[in-house]
């Protein structure tokens, strides 16, 4: 069976108060205690399989788990091996007969005999039946830990699975829930967290972009449907890391460029009159772009300055400069986040274009003339650059961004070959555009210090010196970017 299901970290501020709404009279508290399975060297994990005994009060439960479509859904396997006087032995075989079982034994191969217990979950589930836009969901507040050794992790989270109903009934509910009571959603699962506990990380990997495969004449809207969901399922896992308080910098980078991917793709293929999730994704990577500025002095700035023998005092900070988790702890960033979920994942998704507006509509047509238009206005940008403020370029670069994204989400659309030669040239050209704004943007900073400390104006010309070789190499690269033809063959 599939496994639908949503799941959100309570704020220790709410959970007396989110623990009184779960546990009314309906509701039941069961006693979960789960063994995870791996091999030594991760075979499971690393297939998205989990493995696990669960002891639910007195019943002993043997459960599979895999990957599924996106982070919504994973297949699930149970078997029931009823009340047991000691601790069950663990067996595959009991998955064999499916296909996810067979993918298991598969991810294995001759290692069945390496896997071992790895870590524990302990938790306590309120949970009860809810019903929302005619659907059931079960509705289970979790509060226990995991636990790897001496290793442990708090579990405080509230799950929202669907067991009949449509996906628009979950997200209803759950919004309302996170309006009512500030949850934050998390797509880490337990038997994720459990196997970083067990091996000493404090986070999970970065997540990168991936593209979607398309067709030429798929309808627009299930199109931009298809790109929405590959955007997040580059946001969601980034994102989630950073709300936890456990990202790096380069999960804060990936999350701002899932945001950026995805801003692009809106206003490529999306209808102007539809939500207004763009400028609400832009604010929300604006606040993000802050503390990635921050980064990128302390990381890269700093040393050089240094190097240079600037004597630097503190680094400029930027007015928004707050800590990521709390801007993705925000209940608006929670609701932007679940109603794209629903517009990638909505019934409309799947169902095909109108026929008669088919030449009109389809992806295919529209994305031909948007690259096209993109690259005919970024070639006027590359002769003009040289006479341009600083403003306008950053705009060409953000053109820039948004025509290779374009180009990326619809490469399944033309000739291999032709697509990479002109991925391959935009690369170059929106990296020494990248460099050049971001040198602007740290003068102006120091520009802006230097007006209470004067030792940041060693900084300021140490980056007005590097201001015009940065300048022509971003005019070179455009130039030569420019004179590749953007891909028009379409695959046969």
């Amino acid at each position: 069976m599939v496994e639908i299901e949503l799941k959100f970290q309570v704020p220790a501020e709410r959970r007396a108060a989110v623990r009184q709404a779960v546990a009314t009279s309906g509701a039941r508290t069961t006693h979960l205690r789960a063994r995870y399975f791996d091999t030594p060297d991760r075979r499971l994990a690393r297939a998205g399989f989990a493995l696990r005994l669960r002891q639910e009060d007195h019943v002993w439960v043997q459960t599979l788990k895999g990957r599924g479509d996106g982070r919504l859904a994973r297949l699930e396997h149970e078997v029931s091996l009823g009340p047991q006087p000691d601790v069950p032995t663990l067996d595959i075989q009991l998955h064999a007969q499916i296909p996810v079982g067979q993918a298991l034994l598969d991810a294995l191969g001759k290692h069945v005999g390496a896997l071992q217990a790895v870590f524990e979950v302990d938790v306590l589930r309120t949970h009860r039946i809810v019903r929302s836009l005619g659907s059931r969901i079960e509705l289970a507040l979790d509060v226990g830990e995991i636990r790897a050794g001496a290793g442990r992790l708090e579990v405080h989270e509230l799950e929202f699975e669907l067991k009949s109903g449509t996906l628009a009934g979950l997200l209803d509910l759950a919004s309302r829930w996170v309006g009512r009571h500030g949850l934050w959603l998390d797509v880490r699962t337990k038997s994720e967290r459990g196997d970083r506990l067990a091996r000493g990380q404090i986070c999970g990997p970065v997540v990168q972009a991936r593209t979607p495969s398309l067709t030429a004449d798929m309808g627009l809207d299930a199109a931009l449907r298809a790109i929405t969901g590959v955007c997040m399922e580059q946001i969601l896992p980034n994102v989630a890391e950073l709300a936890s308080g456990d990202g790096s910098a380069e999960h804060l980078h990936q999350a701002r460029v899932g945001m950026r991917r995805l801003r692009s793709a809106l206003r490529l293929f999306g209808d102007p009159e539809g939500p207004a999730w763009e400028p609400q994704l832009a604010a929300l990577a604006k606040r993000l772009g802050a503390a990635r500025d921050r980064d990128l002095m302390d990381t890269s700035l700093r040393p050089a300055l240094l190097a240079a023998g600037a004597p630097l005092g503190e680094l400029p900070v930027a007015e928004q400069a707050s800590d990521p988790a709390l801007a993705l702890r925000r209940t608006s960033c929670t609701q932007l986040l679940l109603a794209l979920l629903q517009f990638a994942h909505g019934a409309e998704a799947n169902q095909p274009a109108d026929e008669g507006a088919a030449l009109q509509t389809s992806i295919g047509v529209v994305a031909r003339a948007g690259i096209k238009g993109l690259h005919r206005q970024l070639r006027k940008d590359a002769a003009a650059f040289d006479d341009m403020d600083d403003a306008k370029r950053h705009r060409v670069r953000k053109r820039l961004k948004r025509l290779r994204y374009g180009v990326e989400f619809v490469s399944s659309l033309y000739r291999g070959k032709a697509v990479k030669r002109y991925l391959a040239c935009l690369r170059p050209a929106q990296e020494a555009l990248g460099l050049y704004n971001d040198l602007c943007v740290a003068e102006a900073a120091f520009r802006q210090q230097a007006q209470t400390d004067p030792r940041a104006w060693f900084a300021v010309g140490w980056l007005s010196a590097q201001r015009e070789p940065l300048r022509e190499a971003a005019a070179r690269a455009l130039r030569e970017a420019m004179a590749t033809k953007p891909p028009t063959s379409s695959r046969r």
